[in-house]
C-alpha cells in the first residue's frame, strides 16, 4: 500500500455501529488513518452453551435432514463449535454433508466451505425471501428441513416451509440483544446529526434499524437523515440487505460489490479518495473532520488552521472574506488582524505559500488549477443530478443504493 493510500482517511471520523468483529473493522480503518468511534447498536447473545441448541442438534442427528438452510457464516461456525464442545461435531458434519445445503449469501457459503462442506445453492441477494421462493418452487412437502437462524429470527422461513408440508427443525445459534450502552448509541446519533462524524458503517440490517431507532428516540432522526441526504455524512453498508433499513429512510448508502468487511473498507477508501477532493496547485486536497491531507501528506494543522482550510476548500477558487475567516475561528473576535494571523499560520503549516493567495481588498482564495473541477469536501452539501436514474439492487429492484466499484 502506498503512503498516499494509507493516509486517505487521515482525520476521517468513522462511526462503527457493529459489535461483532468491530475490533477488526476498526483496526482496518485506523490503518488507513481514520479516527474510529464505536457505538454498537445491538449486542450479540451467543447460544453456544444453550441446552436447547444441543437438544435440537441431537434430535437432528437422530432424524437427519434432507435440506439444511445456513443463514449466516458466524451462525454455522458457532453451531459447529457448540457441537464440538459437546463431542458431536463429527456426526453433525456428516449429517450436513448428506443433505442439500442452501446458503443465504456468500458469507454463509464461505463458512460452509470452511467446514469442509459444499453449498448446493446460494441466495445471491442474501435474503430469506429468495431461499423460500427457491425451495417452495422445488417443493418441500414431506422433506425434513433444518434452518440455522440468524440474530433477527427466522424471517418467516419456518412458517412457510411448515405450511407447505415440510418437517422443520429450528436451530438458534445466536440472537440480537439490546445495546450494552444505549446512552452511547443515542449520543452517537446526536453527534452524527451535529456534524461530528464523517461516515457511519453498518454490518447488519438489524443493527442499522436499531441505530436509526436510537436516532428516533434521541429526537434527531430528521436532522440525521437530512445530513446523510445532503452529503454531509456518508453511510456505508456491507451489503444490500444491510442497506435496506437505510434505503427505507431515504438514505443512499455506499455498498461494496462483495459483502465482506475488507471490501467495505476498500470501498470506503476508494470512495473518499476519489470524492471530497479539491484539486489545488499543490496537489489534491482533502479536508476531513480531524485532519487534512495534501497530495498524500497529512498536514500539521491546529484546530483553527483546519477550520480555515475547510472554509477555503469549501469555496475552492472563490474569495473568502476576512469576516468569513473570523467566523470560522473560535471565539467572537472582530479584529481583521486575527484573520491575517490565522491565514499566515495556515500558509506556514501548508508548506506552500502560493496555495492560499491574497485578493487585495477582498480576502483570500485557495489556488486551484484553471478549469479544475472539484468534488465537495466533507460537510459541504451535495445534490444528486436532476433526473438521475436509480441504481439497481442485486435483486433487480430500483433503489438508491450507491454501488461501490469492485476493488
Amino acid at each position: 500500500m502506498t503512503e498516499q493510500l494509507a493516509q486517505t482517511l487521515a482525520g476521517f471520523v468513522v462511526l462503527v455501529t457493529a459489535e461483532r468483529r468491530s475490533g477488526e473493522l476498526g483496526a482496518a480503518l485506523e490503518r488507513r488513518g481514520a479516527v474510529v468511534r464505536h457505538a454498537p447498536s445491538l449486542s450479540m447473545v451467543p447460544h453456544q452453551d444453550d441446552a436447547e441448541l444441543l437438544r435440537a442438534t441431537r434430535e437432528l442427528l437422530a432424524d437427519p435432514p434432507d435440506v439444511v438452510v445456513v443463514t449466516t457464516g458466524i451462525g454455522l461456525r458457532g453451531w459447529v463449535e457448540a457441537a464440538d464442545a459437546a463431542g458431536i461435531a463429527e456426526p453433525l458434519l456428516e449429517a450436513l454433508g448428506r443433505a442439500r445445503i442452501v446458503a443465504r449469501g456468500p458469507k454463509a457459503r464461505g463458512a460452509i466451505q470452511a467446514a469442509g462442506l459444499q453449498a448446493d445453492w446460494v441466495a445471491e441477494s442474501e435474503t430469506s425471501a429468495e431461499i423460500a421462493e427457491a425451495l417452495l418452487d422445488d417443493g418441500v412437502a414431506g422433506l425434513r428441513i433444518a434452518v440455522q437462524h440468524h440474530g433477527a429470527g427466522s424471517d418467516g422461513l419456518d412458517e412457510a416451509f411448515r405450511a407447505a408440508g415440510a418437517d422443520v427443525c429450528s436451530l438458534v445459534v445466536y440472537r440480537w440483544g439490546p445495546p450494552r450502552d444505549p446512552a452511547a448509541v443515542e449520543a452517537s446519533a446526536r453527534a452524527t446529526a451535529d456534524g461530528q462524524v464523517d461516515a457511519v458503517v453498518f454490518t447488519s440490517a438489524p443493527g442499522a434499524a436499531a441505530w436509526l431507532s436510537a436516532a428516533d428516540d434521541a429526537g434527531v432522526a430528521p436532522a440525521l437523515v437530512d445530513r446523510f441526504r445532503c452529503g454531509g455524512v456518508l453511510a456505508a453498508a456491507v451489503g444490500p440487505v444491510t442497506a435496506r433499513p437505510l434505503v427505507e429512510r431515504g438514505i443512499e448508502p455506499l455498498v461494496p460489490e462483495r459483502g465482506r468487511l475488507g471490501s467495505l473498507v476498500r470501498s470506503l477508501v476508494t470512495h473518499v479518495g476519489g470524492h471530497q477532493v479539491v484539486p489545488t496547485v499543490a496537489g489534491p486536497l482533502q479536508v476531513h473532520r480531524g485532519a487534512a491531507v495534501l497530495d498524500g501528506r497529512v498536514l500539521p494543522l491546529s484546530p483553527s488552521g483546519l477550520e480555515v482550510l475547510r472554509l477555503l476548500a469549501t469555496r475552492a477558487g472563490e474569495v473568502v472574506t476576512r469576516a468569513d475567516v473570523l467566523r470560522a475561528l473560535p471565539g467572537d473576535s472582530a479584529d481583521p488582524h486575527a484573520a491575517e494571523v490565522a491565514v499566515a499560520r495556515l500558509r506556514e503549516a501548508l508548506g506552500h505559500r502560493g496555495l492560499v493567495t491574497t485578493v487585495v481588498k477582498r480576502g483570500y482564495r485557495l489556488a486551484v488549477p484553471d478549469g479544475a473541477t472539484t468534488s465537495p469536501p466533507v460537510g459541504a452539501a451535495t445534490t444528486p443530478p436532476v433526473g438521475a436514474a436509480p441504481s439497481v439492487r442485486d435483486d433487480g429492484d430500483p433503489s438508491p443504493i450507491r454501488k461501490a466499484a469492485h476493488v
